[in-house]
This record gives structure tokens, C-alpha cells and sequence, in this order.
């Protein structure tokens, strides 16, 4: 019996399986016939350019799980370019326009080689036989002392097999387990409805990529981003997806046509893509090796409701997706369940990191300048008055982004409840990592004691951020071009109030739940001892 399956081998299931104990027995299962789920880089067979045609940024300003596994692995990363000419063609009977932005990306950045570079060193690291692909999950069944679940064997006509594991973690998008994964006993109608209302991130989306000798556009001024807008429109988005160097050079876009359509047109569709790249950077742009890849078409990465209703991406994910089920032996993963980063690699990261520190309730590393429990609370409440004093910048951060990635609504909200977010997953981290001293720690009513003490720095940082980014707001001109942003409404404000509020609910909550969970496993030491 396994100590613990991980089913998803992207980047979440990954990352988990890295963070454990080598002593914990446990496979990783992907029905697919590669690691990496949605992180996907082919080569370019002319120029040799590695090709992401899924994920591809991240903001080490602002994700800084991601920033510190590329470190820690040593794997290089580069700026996307930006500088140049933004255009915008809103009519396909005229030339493009110029647009006065300056860059659009807001300091991202991309990993030399290929997102999937990523995935390899880290499935690299694996012990043999630890990944297992080509086994499509069908059915998961709670038993009385373990998780018993039911795979059929790809290629392997009408083959099963059975794995049973005393844990379990699904790191998959939840529409997709919703639909293709029976449970027994069935997940309650609220638990299925929540896994049906969260979109599955780029599920319905397609990529192109076109590349070139070298990034003509360049020498033109222009930046290679592009913002397409009229009815005819194959790619709504356009940017470059050259390597640091530009030579080779690539276009990259997003389509803006539906499932539906594009599935209409497969035939047509690199011709439609190179024609629309020459109408904005020349003749030039017609000469291009064309990539492809429809995320729709993948039975693991987009439901039908994915596929039939397109939708905009969630604000935040349900709370109910990080909460674990069945006696806690069954856990969800992935980017869509992520406190912070959602749809992003940051959050298939924040999610796995979370999961961990459920799973490991013992061996935290001890930090020998915090010396007993008050020194403990002392050295955390200074670190949480240092990222107090950071609020409006880490604010300011996400709202510039957002900007430079032309979003449009709900600016205030997204980047303060992503400030709040990302502090209360980092304290979650800080707080793990503690050498808690439980022996005379007791529990009340659920409640740990040294819960309020944990809790106190917190006091008051829900208000002071949202009035600090309210009053930030109010003296930026970028934000006057947005009224609603800029002097939001009374019911507005209510609404980031209500948000701040559940995501310091969860936090307190699980916060209280590591603490009990480090007194359990003290009493379980002490009862040890004492045989």
C-alpha cells in the first residue's frame, strides 16, 4: 500500500512529490503520456526555439514560490520583451495603430529553454518508478482504512488496475474530476457544485506561435505585442515570444475564437493566424513556422462546461477546494484551488505547498534564533509588522499588473485580495516552520492557545490595507482613467470588505488547524516515549 498517490503530474503534483519525505512511500499518476499537464514546449524543428504553448510567464515581484524554485533548482530565466511599439488593429480594412503603452507584461519573466524545463528537472528528481503516465483515473472509493482508486491503463485495451493508498491528492483542474471521476461515496451536491462552477484556467483557450530566423519586428521599433479588437479577429492577443536573444525570433497569440468555432475552421487556421501577423508586422510575418495547440481539445485539462461556456477566469478559488475530505485523507490540488496565483504557476505552487504542510504535521525545521514559544511569537509578530509596512507596495505591484495585462475590472479588488492572500499563505509557510514547543500547550473548544497570540499582529490589517489602497488610488493618475476604481462605491468597497473577511477566516482557520495539529503530534511523541 502506498503511504500517498498523487494523481497529476503537472506542476502542483510535482512540487508536492518534492517537498516530501524520501522515507514516505508514493507514486505520481498522469493519464497523459508526458509530465507537466498544462506546461507544455515543443522545439521549433527550423529554428531549434523552444515553443511554450502553455504557461509561460511568471512575476518574481509578485509570485515569490516560483522565483525562489527556479533559484533553488538553478534554472535561468530572462525578461519578457516588451520595450518598442505597442499596436492595436481595430479594423481589418486599415493598418494597425500605435498605442501609448509602455510594455504591457509588467516585469515578467520567462525560464531559458521552455517552461517545461521546469517540469523535467523536477521529474528528474524523482526516484525510479515514481511517475507513472498513462493512467486514467476512473473512480476513487473511500474504504474504512484507506483510499482505494481504479485507473484504466492507456493503450491497453480494457485494462484496470487498482491502487490503494492510505492518502490521496487529485492535482486536477476540479470541472474536469467533477465529470470524469466517479466517487464513492459521492461527493455531497454543495461539493459538486462547487467543483462545477470553478472554470478550469486557459481550459477552453487555444495558442499560436509562429517563429523566424531572427525578430524582425525589432528593428522596426515595434515590440511584437498587439492588441486586435474587430470582428474578424483570429488572435485577440499578440506578443513576443521570441528568447532573450530575438535570434531565432517568434510571434506568440492567444485566439479569441470560440471552442466552436475554431474547431469549424481547424483546417484553415494557420493560415488564418500567419495572415493575421502579416496584416500587423508585414510581409515578413507570413513566412513563419506555424504551432498550435488547442487546450479544448484535451479531455485533461478542459471540461464540456468548459468547452460549451466559456467564461471569464475565477476572482479567487472557493475556499471549500483547500479543505481536505474524508477524514482528511483526500486532498485537491492544482492552480484553480491556490489561495493566491490562481490560473497562474505561482498557484499550482502556493497550492502544493499548502497541501504539504497538511500532510506533514511533524518535523518542521527549527530556527535556532527563536528560542521557546515567546521568542517564537515575538520573531513572527516583527516579520508580520515588516510585511505590514510592505502593504501598499505589494498592492501597487499586482495593480500594475494587472494594468499592463489590459485588464479592466474589478482592478482594487483582484490585487487587494491578492496582497492579503499572498501574506496569509506566507505567514502559513513561516508559521509551519516554527519549532513550536506544545508541552503545556492546551486546546479549548477547538482552539489552540497559542492561537490568539498568532492572530494578534494581525489586528486591523484587513482595514489599513483596503483605506491604504483606496488612498492610493485616489492620487494615481493611471487609476483616474478607471472612475469606478478610482473613488469605488460604497457597495464596492463592501464587497473587497466581505472578500478580505473569508480569506482571513480561512487563514485563521488553518492556522489553528497547524497548531493542533503539532499539539497531536507532540502527545503522540510523549505517549510513545513513555512505553
Amino acid at each position: 500500500m502506498l503511504d500517498l498517490a498523487i494523481v497529476g503530474a503537472g506542476l502542483c503534483g510535482l512540487s508536492l512529490a518534492r517537498q516530501l519525505p524520501a522515507t514516505l512511500k508514493l507514486a505520481v499518476f498522469d493519464a497523459r503520456d508526458r509530465p507537466g499537464g498544462r506546461v507544455l514546449t515543443t522545439t521549433c524543428a527550423d529554428t531549434g526555439l523552444a515553443v511554450d504553448l502553455g504557461p509561460t510567464w511568471f512575476w518574481p515581484d509578485t509570485e515569490p514560490r516560483i522565483a525562489a524554485l527556479l533559484a533553488e533548482l538553478g534554472l535561468p530565466h530572462f525578461a519578457q520583451h516588451d520595450s518598442g511599439t505597442v499596436l492595436r488593429l481595430s479594423d481589418p480594412n486599415r493598418a494597425a495603430d500605435p498605442l501609448p503603452l509602455a510594455g504591457v507584461h509588467g516585469g515578467a519573466q520567462r525560464i531559458e529553454g521552455g517552461t517545461t524545463r521546469l517540469v523535467r528537472t523536477l521529474v528528474d528528481a524523482l526516484p525510479a518508478g515514481t511517475l507513472r503516465l498513462g493512467h486514467v483515473l476512473a473512480a476513487v472509493i473511500e474504504r474504512e482504512e484507506h483510499i482505494e482508486l481504479r485507473f484504466q491503463l492507456a493503450g491497453s485495451a480494457g485494462s484496470q488496475l487498482t491502487v490503494a493508498a492510505r492518502r490521496v491528492v487529485l492535482a486536477m483542474p476540479p470541472r474536469v474530476l467533477a465529470e470524469r471521476v466517479r466517487f464513492v461515496p459521492a461527493l455531497p451536491a454543495n461539493a459538486l457544485d462547487v467543483l462545477h462552477a470553478t472554470p478550469t484556467w486557459m481550459g477552453a483557450q487555444a495558442k499560436a506561435v509562429l517563429t523566424y530566423p531572427r525578430a524582425f519586428w525589432r528593428d522596426q521599433g515595434l515590440s511584437g505585442n498587439a492588441f486586435v479588437g474587430h470582428p474578424q479577429a483570429v488572435l485577440g492577443e499578440v506578443f513576443d515570444a521570441s528568447d532573450a536573444s530575438g535570434t531565432p525570433g517568434a510571434l506568440g497569440g492567444f485566439f479569441c475564437l470560440t471552442p466552436a468555432m475554431r474547431a469549424s475552421i481547424r483546417v484553415g487556421m494557420p493560415l488564418l493566424v500567419a495572415s493575421q501577423l502579416t496584416q500587423l508586422f508585414g510581409a515578413q510575418a507570413d513566412d513563419g513556422h506555424v504551432h498550435l495547440h488547442d487546450w479544448a481539445g484535451d479531455a485533461w485539462a478542459c471540461s464540456t462546461r468548459d468547452r460549451d461556456e466559456p467564461a471569464g477566469q475565477p476572482l479567487h478559488a472557493d475556499a471549500w477546494l483547500r479543505q481536505p475530505l474524508w477524514n482528511r485523507r483526500l486532498h485537491l490540488g492544482g492552480t484553480e484551488t491556490a489561495s493566491y496565483g490562481t490560473g497562474h504557476m505561482e498557484g499550482a505552487l502556493e497550492s502544493a505547498a499548502h497541501i504539504a504542510r497538511s500532510l506533514l504535521s511533524t518535523g518542521p525545521q527549527h530556527d535556532p534564533s527563536l528560542i521557546g514559544n515567546a521568542g517564537a511569537l515575538r520573531g513572527f509578530a516583527a516579520w508580520v509588522d515588516t510585511q505590514r509596512s510592505q502593504a501598499v507596495e505589494r498592492y501597487r505591484q499586482l495593480l500594475n499588473r494587472s494594468l499592463a495585462t489590459q485588464q479592466r475590472e474589478q482592478l482594487t479588488q483582484r490585487a487587494v485580495l491578492g496582497a492579503a492572500e499572498q501574506l496569509y499563505a506566507e505567514g502559513l509557510s513561516r508559521l509551519a516552520a516554527i519549532d513550536w514547543d506544545m508541552t503545556d500547550v492546551g486546546t479549548m473548544q477547538g482552539r489552540s492557545d497559542l492561537t490568539p497570540a498568532v492572530l494578534a499582529p494581525f489586528s486591523g490589517y484587513s482595514k489599513a490595507l483596503l483605506d491604504a489602497a483606496i488612498g492610493f488610488n485616489r492620487g494615481s493618475c493611471a487609476i483616474s482613467n478607471f472612475p469606478d476604481e478610482h473613488d469605488p462605491a460604497p457597495d464596492y468597497v463592501a464587497a473587497i470588505g466581505r472578500d478580505l473577511a473569508a480569506a482571513w477566516r480561512e487563514f485563521a482557520l488553518n492556522a489553528n488547524d497547524l497548531l493542533l495539529a503539532r499539539s497531536r503530534s507532540a502527545a503522540s511523541h510523549a505517549a510513545t516515549a513513555s512505553v
